[in-house]
């Protein structure tokens, strides 16, 4: 099953190219704040599961092309990072640790946003911003010291994410924290869709329509059995958050004008304008990375 939040934060189910509203069914309020219906639909899928099959099969729908996709789940407890999660990307970086070793940072949710969203960059004083491919896992469940053997049942689903980061040697959260740096979409695929094929998932990104990352889950550091017990012997999970799961060579800049193309295979893609914004204009970014430091 494919679910996705829309418009003014309804939910849907994706059937082929088109969307059948589930706002009433799971009973969200289109508009509330905070928004985590979808947290809600994730916490007690269970019970909603049947109904939802029901209407996904039988009920009308709505073209995608006529509804905006909103990044599905807005409002996490928290976004886990694990940086060099691949060893090509690691050498590319010069990096001499890996994720399995150094463990992982938070994306604040607020850096969050969604298929139909541009990515905005801050003024930075020049200094390099850059995609990063990765694929997003939604935690199903609360949870704390999961083994790995029992990842499964704390995974909801999966999407799309881009990492987008400013080159330099501040803090990796300050350089990673903007908004619109953590696009997800453009909709969660849940678990059984994936299933153990989860370690063998080809994803790729393009920039104008140049490949530049390319590689395969099985080719991950740390897998993501071992992130899911790893994050959870430091912190509880809970429904809804957001593990992006590392990113593979290949990493490079984005400029005004852009667009940035993720496909993950079995779980979908989306394609993002980046624009150049205002923010950022106090921030530490204004200085030019000095010319001894490596971005």
């Amino acid at each position: 099953m494919k679910l996705a939040r829309f418009n003014n934060g309804r939910i849907g189910v994706i059937r082929d190219d088109t969307i059948i509203d589930v706002t009433g069914i799971i009973g969200a309020e289109p508009e509330e704040w905070p928004p985590v219906a979808m947290n809600r639909l994730i916490a007690n899928f269970a019970d909603y599961r049947g109904r939802l099959e029901t209407a996904e099969r039988s009920a009308q729908g709505k073209p995608l092309s006529q509804v905006r996709l909103l990044t599905p789940v807005p409002w996490p407890n928290k976004v886990i990072a694990y940086p060099v999660n691949y060893h090509e990307h690691g050498v590319e970086m010069n990096a001499a640790y890996r994720a399995n070793n150094q463990g992982f940072f938070l994306k604040p949710p607020s850096a969050l946003s969604g298929p139909a969203d541009p990515i905005v960059l801050p003024v930075n004083g020049g200094r390099r911003i850059d995609h990063e491919c990765e694929l997003a896992l939604i935690v199903s469940k609360e949870g704390r010291d999961i083994p790995r053997e029992k990842w499964r049942e704390y995974t909801f689903g999966y999407s799309c994410l881009i990492d987008a980061v400013i080159r330099g040697k501040e803090e990796r959260v300050t350089r990673k924290g903007f908004d619109t740096f953590c696009p997800v979409g453009p909709w969660i695929v849940t678990e059984d869709e994936i299933g153990e094929g989860v370690s063998n998932l080809q994803g790729r990104l393009w920039v104008n329509g140049e490949l530049k990352q390319d590689a395969n889950t099985c080719d991950l550091v740390l897998d993501i059995p071992g992130m899911i017990e790893l994050a959870s012997s430091v912190m509880t999970l809970y429904p809804g958050d957001i593990i992006a799961t590392g990113t593979p060579a290949g990493v490079g800049p984005i400029r005004h004008g852009d667009k940035v193309r993720i496909h993950f295979e079995r779980v979908g893609e989306m394609t993002l304008d980046v624009v150049q914004g205002e923010t950022g204009k106090r921030s530490i970014f204004v200085e030019p990375l000095p010319v001894d430091a490596k971005a």
